[in-house]
C-alpha cells in the first residue's frame, strides 16, 4: 500500500536548518512494529504517524516514534505536525485546533505564513517539574561531559532531572564556550546519569544576545547523537528556569537557541505563565517549513 510522507525542518523558518521530522500521513492500519521499521528507515530523532483521532472535535492522533522507541510525546513533532496540518487543511492566516497524543492532549495554534512555510505555538500538556532534586556531583557531570568541574553550574543552577512527560538531566553550563567543548560519551553519560542517560540537556546564558539561552542536548541510548533542537527538553527546562529565575508573577518568554554547533541552527520559543510563585502554563512555539513530500510502499 501506498502512504504518503512529508519531511518539515522544524524550529526553523528555511529549509537546511532547524530539527527534520518525518511525517507518514496515511498511517491507520499499521502497527507499532511497521511504524518502529519505518522510523528506523527514516533515521531521523523523530517520525510521527498520523492517525484518525479519537474524538471527532479533535483535529488528528500522533504517534511518535524514534529509531529505536515510541515516546508519549515530543516538542518538534507536534510544532512540525501542526504547522503541515493547517497548510493541507488550506489555512490562509491561523487557527487552532486539538492533537491527540499518548500524553494527553495538546491545544495548538498555528500561524501559516505562506504555502511551505508556518509556525505554532503548543501548551505543553503537562506541568513541568523538577522529578529528582537530589544533588548530582558536579566533578561526576563534568567528566562526562568532557568538561572541567569549573565548566559547570552559573547563579544558582545545578544539576537536576526534570520533566513535562519525557524526563532529562539538566546540566547548566558557565559558558558559552564550555557548551562548545562538550565532548561526551555513551559510556560516560550511562556511567554518571544511569537511567537517564538518554536524554542528558545541557544549557548556558547566551553570551551573545541572540536569545537568552543555548542548548544543546545528547542521547546515549541513540549512540551518543545528538539532536538539533529538542522541545521537550525546553518544556522540561521550564522548571528548572523557574527555580533558578525565580520569575514574578505573570508571563514570561525565553529564546533558546539550539543546534548550532552541529550547523542546524534552531530556535525554540518558551513561554512561562506564572501564578502565586508556580508554574500555571507552558507553552513551546517555534517554525515549521515543507523540505519534501514522497510515498513509501508498505
Amino acid at each position: 500500500m501506498a502512504r504518503r510522507f512529508v519531511t518539515l525542518d522544524v524550529f526553523t523558518d528555511r529549509t537546511l536548518a532547524g530539527n527534520p521530522l518525518a511525517v507518514v500521513l496515511d498511517a491507520d492500519g499499521l502497527d507499532g512494529n511497521q511504524m518502529q521499521a519505518i522510523a528506523r528507515e527514516f533515521n531521523l530523532s523523530e517520525t510521527v504517524f498520523l492517525l484518525k483521532p479519537q474524538e471527532d472535535e479533535n483535529r488528528a492522533r500522533l504517534r511518535i516514534f524514534t529509531v529505536n522507541h515510541e515516546l508519549p510525546f515530543a516538542g518538534h513533532p507536534t510544532v512540525g505536525t501542526a504547522v503541515l496540518l493547517a497548510i493541507r487543511d488550506g489555512v490562509e492566516t491561523s487557527t487552532d485546533f486539538v492533537l491527540e497524543e499518548s500524553v494527553g492532549l495538546i491545544s495548538c495554534h498555528v500561524n501559516v505564513k505562506g504555502p511551505r512555510l508556518g509556525n505554532a505555538i503548543f501548551t505543553v500538556p503537562r506541568i513541568p517539574e523538577i522529578i529528582d532534586d537530589e544533588p548530582m556531583s558536579i566533578e561526576a557531570c563534568a567528566q562526562a561531559l568532557g568538561l572541567d568541574a569549573s565548566d559547570i553550574g552559573f547563579d544558582e543552577y545545578r544539576p537536576v532531572v526534570a520533566s513535562a512527560g519525557v524526563p532529562f538531566v539538566c546540566v547548566p553550563l558557565a559558558s558559552r564556550s564550555a557548551l562548545a567543548r562538550i565532548s561526551p560519551s555513551a559510556a560516560r553519560l550511562i556511567g554518571t546519569f544511569g537511567s537517564e542517560a538518554e536524554s542528558v540537556y545541557v544549557f548556558c546564558r547566551d553570551e551573545d544576545g541572540e536569545g537568552d539561552f543555548r542548548a544543546r542536548m545528547f542521547g546515549a541510548n541513540m549512540g551518543i547523537d545528538e539532536d538539533p533542537a529538542t522541545g521537550s527538553a525546553a518544556a522540561a527546562f521550564a522548571a528548572v528556569l523557574l527555580a533558578g529565575e525565580k520569575p514574578a508573577d505573570g508571563f514570561h518568554a525565553f529564546d533558546i537557541l539550539q543546534g548550532v554547533e552541529m550547523g542546524r541552527p534552531s530556535l525554540v520559543r518558551l513561554g512561562l505563565d506564572v501564578v502565586d510563585g508556580a508554574l500555571k502554563a507552558v507553552t513551546i512555539g517555534g517554525g515549521a517549513t515543507i523540505v519534501a513530500e514522497g510515498v513509501i510502499h508498505i
